[in-house]
């Protein structure tokens, strides 16, 4: 059965492991997006992730489903974090179990490319030089059934966008 949250507790990937696999299944693709110490030559000490929670897990079960019917599995789990992130840390996993390899590769990149184009989540970069800054990403034009454009999310980030 699919599974996808959006938390603020680190995010433990054998737990998302557990989620899927079945008797039939010979492939488990595990994805894990970890904040970098460094972005465009800039040196990081952390991310700052942001967004409407209840949208977003709204928005990711939605993603996880298409991503299930696309590959004929159930067998899909993720997770997206919010909050403070230190360099190293995991902000969002994703595992598919499936028979074959091919199917779960192509699950697992179906859904990380549909969470930072849809996904009403924002990343802030804390650069170690004592600045931030938020990073620029595209906006949804509907989530959740709601219509969503560059004035409604302006006054939430600079510039209206969502920073993938």
């Amino acid at each position: 059965m699919t599974s996808s949250d959006i938390t603020t507790d680190p995010i433990d990937p054998s737990i998302v492991v557990e989620r899927v696999g079945a008797p039939e299944d010979g492939a488990v693709a595990l994805f894990l997006g970890t904040v970098r110490n460094c972005n465009e030559g800039r040196p990081v000490g952390g991310m700052e992730y942001e967004g409407y929670a209840e949208m977003a897990r709204e928005q990711l079960a939605a993603i996880v489903a298409e991503a299930g019917a696309r590959a004929g599995t159930d067998r899909i789990a993720a997770v997206h974090r919010l909050g403070e992130l230190a360099v190293g840390e995991v902000s969002v996993a994703i595992a598919v179990s499936t028979p074959h390899r091919a199917e779960a590769f192509d699950a697992a990149r179906y859904v990380i490319e549909e969470i930072k184009k849809r996904l009403p989540v924002w990343k802030r970069e804390r650069y170690l030089d004592g600045e931030a800054e938020w990073l620029e990403g595209q906006v949804p034009m509907e989530v959740g059934g709601a219509e969503l454009g560059a004035d409604a999310l302006a006054g939430r980030v600079p510039g209206g966008t969502l920073g993938r």
